[in-house]
């Protein structure tokens, strides 16, 4: 279970980092940058807050509105930043999810000291030194929040474009490749600017 321990390594505004949708064929990479600027926050909150993908779609509603509320309070900073599909064939998806990190780093509103990033690569470009954390989400509180704050926010967004182009199930694959994706990629063919075209399975499809 995560805890404050790496954060209490670190003096000023510690924030926690993490991302959602690398691997998905559409849509675009979000990120979440969390700083819990007191530990006197929601007791619900902090026994439940764990690595997003241990957590039911439900469980992490009521945690990202929870995350709203300590906000809502001044108790924590929260932000997410984005980077869309042609900016992920822009650059490649590794450097889209730096890009979206910092947006969502800058969005804080505060100068941020000091990150935590899940994962084992140093985004560049946050404006503050770094450490990264091998399975941070499940290790690092304000990295778990940051993380239900990308998956929340990602899968929000993929039910929009659900609505919009309703024949690849992304309501319910977030954009991965489902049956249901690759049998509306066969019948109707890539929506640009939504399906990651430089992506081989998506190439297939041009």
């Amino acid at each position: 279970m995560p805890d404050f321990s790496f954060e209490n390594q670190y003096q000023g505004l510690i924030a926690g980092i993490d991302e959602a949708g690398r691997g998905p064929w559409a849509g675009p990479v979000v990120a979440g940058a969390v700083v819990f600027l007191t530990k006197e926050v929601d007791e619900f909150l902090l026994q439940n807050l764990d690595d997003s993908k241990k957590l039911s779609a439900k469980k992490r509603e009521v945690l990202y509105n929870k995350l709203l509320e300590e906000q809502s309070k001044g108790h924590i900073l929260a932000a997410i930043g984005e980077a869309s599909a042609q900016e992920i064939d822009e650059m490649n998806i590794l450097q889209a999810t730096f890009l979206a990190m910092s947006r969502a780093v800058r969005k804080l509103g505060k100068k941020v000291d000091f990150a935590l990033v899940d994962g084992n690569q140093k985004p560049l470009a946050l404006g503050c030194d770094c450490q990264t954390i091998i399975k941070g989400d499940a290790r690092c509180y304000s990295i778990a929040a940051a993380s239900i704050m990308a998956k929340v926010t990602r899968d929000r967004l993929m039910k929009e474009l659900a609505s919009k182009y309703p024949f690849y199930g992304f309501e319910k694959n977030a954009g991965y490749g489902t049956k249901a994706h690759i049998d509306g990629l066969q019948k109707y063919g890539i929506v640009k600017g939504v399906h990651r075209l430089s992506y081989k399975p998506i190439q297939a499809f041009l």
